[in-house]
């Protein structure tokens, strides 16, 4: 009884250890890559996965989507200004097999690769470019970061710049910039306007013109208008034509015109 105590013991523990070693769990949103005396054989899941003990080996890959930070990177654009940029971008498995015999590690190798084409393609863009053709820079480098990851059986599907941090001297000059331009459409505007008023006053002026009564309609809405408020000093406006008018008459007062004597008269300190 006593031999077979210890022999006993040592069964059941072999036999824990080949069933761990042959039963495998696989979750759904995993897949086991099998190799059998160092072949692959293939993937294998989800669920239950029976190995053969000693013989085969699984490594389990993930294929959920994975959200990943771009490190900042210092970038130089194409016109030579030195900027910080941050991105971010979202990839997943798609071929097991590759994931694991093409590349050690597939998420490290994706964070390098996605670096290096932030600074490259960023370096290949002005800061304006950067600025204001952002899905289009986003999609330039997903493109590129696609391609290169393709044979490790990792397909991206989103990379976005999510920030991009100027020099203070950058951020002032674009102030002065935008201020700038606000200006220049600000008197465009306004010289916009004063050229359509002058248009309406030149055909204010014909209508006045072939109808000189409404200039004193004209006037006459002018002292409603001034009536309505609470002043006590009006103001009447006197047509321009009376004025003339008065001036003519005040000058001819002044320097009336010499009479001239009638024919045969005597003339005043004559011969006799």
């Amino acid at each position: 009884m006593d031999v077979f105590g210890p022999i006993l013991a040592v069964v059941v523990v072999f036999a824990l250890i080949v069933f761990f070693a042959a039963v495998k769990v696989v979750q759904e949103y995993e897949r086991g890559v099998v190799f059998r005396l160092g072949r692959l054989v293939g993937p294998r899941g989800p669920g239950l996965i029976l190995l053969i003990p000693f013989v085969e080996r699984m490594q389990k890959v993930d294929l959920r989507t994975v959200t990943m930070d771009i490190p900042a990177q210092e970038v130089i654009t194409k016109d030579n200004v030195t900027v910080r940029v941050n991105a971010v971008a979202y990839f997943r498995v798609l071929d097991p097999n590759a994931a694991v015999t093409n590349v050690a590690d597939y998420i490290r190798a994706t964070s390098q690769i996605a670096q290096t084409t932030l600074r490259s393609v960023l370096g290949q863009s002005a800061l304006d470019d950067l600025l204001s053709e952002r899905e289009m820079i986003n999609a330039e480098l997903q493109r590129i970061i696609d391609l290169q990851t393709e044979p490790w059986g990792v397909k991206v599907s989103i990379v976005e710049v999510k920030d991009v941090e100027l020099p203070q001297s950058m951020q002032r000059a674009m102030a002065r910039q935008a201020e700038a331009e606000r200006e220049k459409r600000a008197k465009i505007i306004h010289a916009s306007g004063e050229f359509e008023a002058s248009q309406q006053l030149a055909q204010a002026a014909e209508v006045i013109n072939r109808n000189p009564v409404t200039i004193q309609l004209r006037y006459l809405q002018t002292l409603t208008e001034i009536g309505t408020e609470k002043n006590t000093t009006v103001i009447f406006p006197l047509p321009i034509e009376l004025m003339g008018v008065l001036s003519n008459i005040a000058s001819n007062g002044r320097t009336p015109a010499a009479a001239t004597p009638p024919a045969g008269a005597p003339r005043a300190g004559g011969d006799d």
